[in-house]
């Protein structure tokens, strides 16, 4: 078998870095004091993150592409029945468990970063669209952002030990690919991470974000 690319290097990028992301999220949150400015622009850093990845699963390479790895019911259940076969050869992309695993993750995230746009730390500084919010919102917005990072934090632990299984059970190393971008299989990988396209994407993610967080919010009336 010939190692071939599988993981572009854009989506390669954007794992890592949503993972530095979270981690200075809950640093900034959780064990550092007088960093909650940090936090704020770590949120709006890892919300492009997301508006980046959605997009890229749209136009990426093809197993970046939503369409490659969210399967059907019937095709979870077919790839459930062998989890614990030892012998089964590694999918190529992500498989139709760990692909719905990539959309929870994903969402979480994205529900953790929006209810952050509405969070304060009570002395300075106010998320843009703090002041737009009924209290009942605000409320329940606050219950969101904790919540969803709570519930991130056990998806998290989660995601560890099925790569620990996989490692370790099914001899499959998922983190190796996700590093280098290759896989050893008899399959066509893909010829090249479109690294350009990228560009353009994470553009239209920063100006998307840039406009929802500058620019939208409206100054509300005294």
């Amino acid at each position: 078998m010939d190692k071939v690319l599988i993981w572009d290097l854009p989506t390669r990028f954007f794992h890592w870095l949503l993972v530095l992301s979270l981690f200075a999220q809950y640093v900034t949150a959780e064990w550092l004091d007088n960093a909650i400015e940090w936090h704020f622009y770590i949120g709006y850093f890892t919300l492009f993150l997301i508006v980046f990845r959605v997009l890229w699963g749209l136009v990426g390479t093809q197993h970046a592409k939503f369409s490659s790895f969210v399967k059907g019911p019937k095709a979870v259940f077919q790839y459930a029945k062998t989890l614990f076969r030892r012998d089964t050869p590694p999918s190529l992309g992500h498989n139709p468990l760990g692909g719905w695993f990539v959309i929870v993750m994903l969402a979480l995230v994205a529900v953790q970063a929006v209810s952050g746009l509405f969070m304060t730390d009570d002395v300075f500084l106010d998320g843009p669209y703090r002041q737009l919010a009924s209290e009942d919102v605000l409320e329940w917005m606050n219950t969101i952002h904790h919540l969803a990072f709570d519930v991130l934090l056990y998806v998290i632990g989660l995601h560890i030990l099925a790569i620990s299984f996989y490692g370790v059970y099914k001899k499959q190393n998922l983190v190796q690919p996700m590093i280098d971008g290759g896989k050893e299989t008899r399959d066509l990988g893909i010829f090249h991470s479109r690294v350009r396209l990228a560009l353009i994407v994470a553009i239209i993610a920063a100006v998307l974000v840039y406009v929802a967080i500058e620019v939208y919010p409206p100054t509300p009336d005294a």
